[in-house]
């Protein structure tokens, strides 16, 4: 066991990892039982209370204790706080979680904390937009060839929402996040060339494998519109362009209604600047009607009323370039 803890601290491991790779031969047999759990289970530990620790371990809650000083902690709450900062943007809703649970408050209360958050997160998303890569973000979506939406986790749910709202008015637009998973995304993106657009996203915690996807996408010369949430993302040494959702929350990792409403909004410019996007949105409106519950009679008025549309926007000369909602 010796060799396995000197073994993990040259692998360059956090503070406790190195501290227990130099001083294991010297540690008390119960010692010894603590520092085996923690390099076994880094992750769990990193979570536990000092009780829950000598729980697993099999020590008691003193030898935790005096484990974590013969280590050249201050105490438990200090050896603790090193494994945290070990798994840091993963650990860190558990953290806000874990502080928020301990202080009371009724259902009501914690809902009305939620809309506050949310709405401060739409705030700050709001003045995180640069002009210039708002315009830039609209070019390449209405230039592609084909645009493909990945995320994977909580984003996988957006990515199929931006797909569905852009369906209109782009040519060819994919959600790669949903069946068949990472590895049909690959075969996907083994086609991807200069004329394609990829659309990551990602936010806390980061999903490895839309970076990994992404890396590819940039080595087979497609343009990367990313959407994340601060330029510390490892999204954004990839992108071509980057927009940011503010996504800070207090009892989840991130906040999916700052990010929805960025990409609702991203999508709200294209329609606006789309050709003929009125009558590509009334087009669309016509086709889904069938799988619409309408009464009888205004299904009828509905469908004279697409056609009187699609009629108008047909005998227009110039492309639409104002407001586009149908």
């Amino acid at each position: 066991m010796a060799q396995q803890s000197t073994n993990i601290t040259l692998q360059g491991a956090g503070a406790v990892a190195q501290a227990v790779g130099k001083l294991y031969p010297q540690l008390s047999k119960s010692h010894r039982k603590a520092a085996d759990y923690v390099l076994g289970h880094p992750f769990r530990a990193a979570t536990m209370t000092i009780d829950e620790l000598s729980e697993a371990a099999g020590i008691s809650v003193a030898t935790a204790n005096r484990f974590a000083h013969a280590l050249g902690f201050d105490g438990y709450a200090s050896f603790r706080a090193a494994l945290v900062a070990d798994f840091a943007t993963t650990l860190a809703p558990v953290e806000k979680l874990r502080h928020e649970v301990q202080r009371p408050a009724s259902s009501a209360e914690i809902m009305a904390a939620a809309f506050d958050n949310d709405i401060q997160n739409i705030e700050a998303t709001r003045r995180l937009l640069a002009p210039q890569d708002c315009e830039r973000a609209v070019d390449m979506i209405l230039a592609a060839e084909r645009i493909f939406i990945t995320g994977f986790g909580a984003s996988a749910y957006l990515a199929g929402l931006m797909a569905h709202a852009l369906e209109p008015y782009v040519r060819t637009v994919t959600s790669v996040a949903l069946a068949g998973g990472p590895s049909q995304a690959g075969r996907q993106f083994f086609k991807l060339d200069g004329r394609d657009l990829v659309i990551p996203m990602v936010f806390p915690r980061y999903a490895a494998d839309t970076v990994w996807l992404t890396q590819r996408a940039v080595e087979k010369g497609a343009k990367i519109l990313a959407i994340t949430d601060t330029p510390g993302s490892p999204l954004v040494p990839l992108a071509d362009v980057t927009i940011y959702a503010h996504t800070e929350r207090t009892l989840s990792p991130t906040s999916d209604a700052a990010a929805l409403m960025l990409i609702q909004a991203l999508c709200d410019a294209v329609a606006h600047r789309a050709r003929h996007s009125v009558q590509a949105a009334s087009q669309m409106a016509e086709f889904v009607l069938p799988w619409l519950y309408l009464p009888q009679q205004q299904q009828r008025a509905g469908i004279a009323a697409v056609g009187r549309l699609n009629k108008k926007g047909s005998a227009s000369a110039v492309p639409s370039q104002g407001k586009s909602k149908a």
